[in-house]
């Protein structure tokens, strides 16, 4: 599933242009980035509240699909220029965490 096939599907907001083409293949949930560097693979969907510019980073590392920032948490707009700069999607979602990895598990399967 494309990223903007999954932010249609969860009714998420897309807060950068960059990357909505990418394959979400899988989903990883955490803030700390050092796990975050060693758990996260490529094509993942990383869900956190950080929205600072080191998640940025991170998500380039990893070869992540997307960050999805949840629970409404706004993003700074360094981070997204950054994001939009590296061709990282980053999308925010109402939804908790919990409520979004067992949705994206449902789309997934």
């Amino acid at each position: 599933m494309k990223v903007k096939e999954m932010v249609k599907n969860l009714d998420m907001e897309a807060l950068t242009d960059a990357g909505m083409e990418n394959e979400v293949t899988g989903v990883y949930a955490c803030d700390l980035l050092s796990r975050v560097m060693s758990g996260c693979q490529e094509g993942d969907a990383w869900i956190t509240v950080q929205t600072h510019l080191n998640v940025i980073a991170v998500a380039e590392l990893d070869d992540a699909a997307c960050i999805i920032v949840p629970e409404g948490i706004a993003a700074p707009a360094d981070t997204l220029e950054k994001a939009e700069e590296t061709g990282i999607a980053v999308v925010s979602s109402q939804l908790g965490t919990y409520e979004l990895c067992w949705r994206l598990h449902e789309l997934l399967s």
